[in-house]
């Protein structure tokens, strides 16, 4: 038979066994949950960086195009006021008579060589000149209709008249050509 001391032993036993072991549970469980909340710091702390590194790649990408643009387009003020220099330019040269040529030969070449050194620093900062001739198709993209008349023996949109040329400061408008358009001839 067995001694009341030893079943008393025996559920002391089990007892402390159950209590070091509902211990070891609830310390588990606390490092469970210490666990999960480092996991979801982490996640977040990731999250967080990951946004602040696009972020970041957002801003130097956006910068990188903002300087793109002043370099291409931050002298778009100053290239707009030199147009109507080289209109002037052009239009003295055009009014020149064969004679005034004769009389002002090196005066006419100094104009002439201003013009060609005007046109050397448009090309360089990219500005083309849209020459549109007597017959081509109105673009609306590139020219403005400054009037509409109709003229025999053209086609409604064809330009019949060349007032001012345009430019481009390299793929922008920088001034639309002015020209006269062909309506539908009066039939």
């Amino acid at each position: 038979m067995a001694d009341p001391r030893e079943n008393e032993f025996l559920d002391d036993l089990d007892a402390a066994e159950a209590e070091v072991y509902a211990a070891e549970e609830e310390e588990i469980d606390d490092e469970a949950l210490e666990l999960d909340q480092l996991r979801a710091e982490r996640d977040q702390l990731k999250d967080r960086f990951m946004r602040a590194l696009a972020d970041a790649e957002n801003a130097r990408k956006r910068s990188d195009k903002d300087r793109r643009e002043a370099e291409n387009y931050g002298g778009s003020k100053l290239a707009r006021d030199m147009l109507p220099v080289y209109d002037n330019m052009k239009r003295a040269l055009e009014a020149a008579t064969d004679e005034q040529r004769d009389v002002s030969g090196p005066l006419l070449e100094g104009v002439e060589l201003t013009m060609r050194e005007l046109l050397n620093v448009f090309k360089k900062h990219g500005i083309e000149i849209i020459a549109p001739e007597v017959g081509d198709r109105f673009d609306p993209q590139n020219h403005q209709a400054m009037f509409e008349a109709p003229v025999p023996g053209t086609k409604a949109g064809d330009i019949i008249q060349v007032a001012a040329e345009g430019f481009m400061l390299h793929d922008r408008l920088l001034r639309p050509a002015q020209v006269g358009v062909s309506s539908q001839p009066a039939g």
